[in-house]
């Protein structure tokens, strides 16, 4: 009995030796498919990968193929990305016949950062994979991991190094080195600066005035000290009742300006040589009268401002199935949107979302598997331009859909459109998954 113990011992520690090889193979694991839209691309890069020294077996290099996406490829500094690191391409198979039980394999490793930011991303998946046949292929496997944009430019992300835990009769580590690195660059974010709200106010002692009037124009929360032009408005142009002030040290300004020119509707103020709604305020709503010849009459119509709403052509949206083992694309569009932005001042809107994890039989596909290309179109006459969001992941951080950047004189009405696409892993649970999609219009 002592020997036949002492055999199943050394048995034991044979097929754990293997064990350590099948970590290594799964290194390299199946293919996932990256979110439609996405500007990431798989990249190939040589890597050396040492067994665990019970396994007796040398170091081995070979091929890793990754992939690495974001949830947020145009990130303010400040924010927060999270990033997946995929390994979508296998280096090995299990190279015995023992079939390998279901979520034994946990894998960790790091993303480089270069360009505008440096270091590296701490990343790692989750203790699942489905059983592995003896001699058959490994199944892909993802991390993740968040960094924080400090710095604005284009942030590039590579593949670093990885290690594979497994847990089955011991506990064992196969880390996987890059060979040259860095490795070629798999995805790149486009971080911009924070930039302050425009807080300039502009207030008139009066709304109207017969020509000549002078009338007191203040601003406040201006840059102190500044030279500020004080202008009449016509619509969008400028009339001839002009004048320049210098704020004091906190920013505010009063000035007396003669109104003369009849065309003249509205009084703007603002830095700099030209209009610029960032570094302005108003226009401050005044009215010349013009007294009224003999015998006439004076008919005059008011337009009043609206609102900024939107509707949406339905609440629910059924994408295509995928087949299990396959995975892949789910695809389908978002319910039109439309945007009515019928307010006529100077300042643009922005329509957001943000979706939750996709719950299910299987547990959850995350946020980040949804993308979008977003589509807008402006209902002609409409004063503003529509621009549509970027195409990539949508995620629980949120992305923009359309927007409209703000003017002299903005408005109109929009409609907004989407093709949506989940990725959906290849061994993901039969069943229906369901997951919330938020739109914000401010």
């Amino acid at each position: 009995m002592a020997l036949n113990r002492s055999r199943a011992a050394t048995r034991r520690r044979r097929w754990t030796a293997v064990l350590g090889v099948a970590a290594l193979a799964v290194a390299g694991g199946g293919v996932l498919a990256a979110p439609a839209g996405a500007v990431s691309q798989s990249v190939d890069f040589q890597t050396r990968c040492v067994p665990p020294p019970v396994a007796q077996i040398p170091p081995i290099e070979g091929t890793t193929t990754a992939q690495i996406t974001v949830d947020k490829p145009n990130p303010k500094v400040g924010e927060t990305v999270t990033v997946t690191y995929a390994v979508t391409k296998p280096a090995a198979s299990n190279p015995v016949d023992l079939a390998l039980p279901a979520d034994i394999l946990t894998p960790s490793g790091k993303v480089v950062l270069g360009g505008a930011q440096t270091g590296t991303v701490t990343v790692t998946g989750p203790k699942k994979n489905p059983p592995v046949p003896g001699k058959g292929a490994f199944p892909g496997f993802s991390m993740t991991g968040t960094f924080t944009a400090t710095a604005a430019g284009s942030i590039t992300l590579s593949p670093g190094d990885y290690n594979i835990h497994t847990s089955y009769l011991m506990e064992l580590d196969t880390p996987c080195t890059v060979l040259n690195p860095p490795a070629p660059v798999s995805e790149t974010v486009v971080a911009s600066p924070v930039t302050s709200p425009n807080t300039r106010t502009l207030q008139l002692d009066s709304a109207s005035g017969d020509p000549g009037v002078r009338v007191t124009v203040t601003g406040a929360k201006f840059t102190p000290l500044t030279e500020v032009t004080v202008v009449g408005r016509s619509g969008a142009a400028e009339t001839a009742d002009k004048m320049t002030v210098t704020t004091d040290s906190e920013g505010g300004f009063a000035a007396r300006l003669k109104v003369n020119d009849p065309a003249t509707t509205g009084i703007v103020a603002y830095e700099g040589a030209a209009w610029d709604a960032e570094k302005g305020a108003g226009p401050a709503a005044y009215k010349v009268i013009v007294p009224a010849p003999p015998n006439s009459q004076t008919i005059t119509a008011a337009v009043t401002a609206g609102e900024l709403s939107m509707t949406q052509a339905g609440d629910a949206v059924q994408l295509s199935s995928v087949d299990f083992g396959a995975g892949g694309a789910a695809t389908g569009a978002l319910q039109t949107v439309t945007v009515k932005d019928f307010r006529g001042g100077p300042a643009g809107w922005s329509l957001t979302g943000k979706v939750t994890d996709f719950t299910g039989p299987g547990g959850a596909i995350g946020a980040g598997k949804l993308s979008w290309t977003p589509a807008c179109t402006a209902k002609a006459g409409s004063p503003s331009t529509c621009a549509a969001g970027s195409a990539g992941p949508v995620g629980s951080g949120g992305a923009t859909l359309a927007s409209t950047p703000n003017g002299t004189l903005t408005g109109g009405e929009f409609t907004v459109d989407a093709g949506l696409s989940l990725d959906v892993p290849a061994y993901t649970a039969p069943g229906s998954y369901a997951g919330v999609l938020t739109l914000t219009l401010s």
